[in-house]
């Protein structure tokens, strides 16, 4: 994105306002920095760093299937969506946010961290709701009518 100035693009648009939805490597792109193949920048829209589940978990790695979410606050994303609803994860890395009023819904994968997040406009969600069946179209429907 820096390469070609879209970082700058979704930084302005945010400015602006607009709505966005960061969807798994797009949510962990919002944040300040990510650890992923070397440690590198990302859009800083929210605080914290974005790193690789440890070796020692006792869960499989990448992060793949269902799994329930504990919505931790109200937001609109969740409107008409039950706290342990299930849905779709695929990933190996995870956002730390640095500041816990930032999350909106945690999961529970060998350790508990931020699945959905949300700062004014802008919101990240690192499961997958294209994969996640009714509970993923009704989250992507309340962001459209957010």
């Amino acid at each position: 994105m820096k390469a070609k100035g879209l970082d700058d693009a979704v930084k302005q648009v945010v400015s602006r306002g607009v709505p966005m939805l960061g969807i798994c490597v797009g949510m962990q792109a919002l944040f300040e920095i990510g650890e992923e193949m070397g440690e590198h920048e990302g859009l800083g829209l929210l605080r914290g760093t974005v790193v690789k589940f440890a070796d020692t978990l006792s869960v499989k790695i990448p992060h793949t299937g269902w799994n329930q979410l504990t919505v931790k606050k109200e937001a609109a994303l969740f409107d008409q969506i039950q706290d342990g609803a299930y849905v779709y994860f695929n990933h190996s890395f995870y956002c730390q946010a640095g500041d816990p009023s930032d999350v909106i819904a945690e999961v529970d994968y060998g350790i508990r961290y931020a699945c959905a997040v949300r700062r004014e406009n802008v919101f990240g969600v690192q499961f997958h709701p294209e994969k996640s069946q009714a509970v993923g179209l009704r989250i992507l429907k309340n962001f459209v009518e957010a």
